[in-house]
């Protein structure tokens, strides 16, 4: 796959999506309207707590509300194939932490396999895959790593160390360089007050912790602050 598919829709001004760290319909959509009002790109719903069959009525729910916005989910409890067969079909994306890809490897069979669930479930959907994101495996060659994932997925995601940790401005600008026109996402320690650092390198910035106030709470003003500095440039 290449980068046309989320080009065509975004272009190449920098995006914002904002996580909900699903519990139930009613508290997603409180907090997905909080980030619609704010002016965000669109919404990820993710299951700490819940499953993937719980997730997929909340993403649905979400998608009734809001018929013609981005919204995305991470099943954490699902492999990326998985994730495509159960939710993909009425989502805008979905967001794996393991795109599969493997740098020390000629062939990638388990990043094909993904991508053939995704065409066979989830054709409209992208896959916003992850590569050396946090508590997955590190690549031994980082510009290898985002150069392989490229045919694979529409948006390279990657994170900094932990949750609610920033990552290392020179890897990120590491992966912008080797990855091309192609799309890079982060997926972790975004705040507004630190979001300008990556504004250059990053097409997406995936964000929860930094912008709420509690786990499962967003704070207004905060995402309308990100998303302000964002569209500010």
């Amino acid at each position: 796959m290449t980068d046309a598919r989320y080009r065509t829709r975004f272009g190449t001004t920098p995006r914002v999506f904002i996580v909900i760290h699903a519990e139930d319909a009613g508290q997603a959509e409180r907090n997905a309207a909080i980030a619609h009002a704010a002016g965000a790109d669109g919404v990820f719903v993710i299951n700490h707590a819940i499953s993937g069959e719980a997730l997929r009525p909340i993403a649905a729910h979400l998608r009734t509300r809001w018929p013609d916005w981005f919204i995305g989910a991470n099943c954490l409890d699902r492999a990326p194939a998985q994730g495509f067969e159960l939710l993909g079909g009425g989502l805008d994306a979905l967001w794996s932490d393991n795109a599969a890809i493997d740098e020390r490897c000629t062939d990638q069979p388990a990043a094909a396999a993904i991508l053939a669930a995704q065409r066979q479930h989830a054709p409209a959907a992208l896959h916003f895959g992850g590569v050396a994101f946090k508590y997955q495996r590190q690549p031994d060659d980082l510009a290898a790593a985002c150069a392989a994932a490229v045919p694979y997925v529409d948006v390279v995601t990657t994170s900094g160390p932990g949750t609610g940790l920033a990552a290392d401005v020179a890897r990120i600008r590491a992966m912008r360089a080797a990855l091309g026109a192609a799309p890079l996402a982060i997926a972790s320690g975004i705040t507004p007050e630190n979001v300008g650092d990556y504004l250059p390198y990053t097409d997406a910035f995936l964000v929860a912790t930094g912008v709420s106030i509690s786990f499962t709470e967003l704070d207004a003003a905060r995402v309308q602050r990100l998303v302000q500095r964002v569209r500010a440039g």
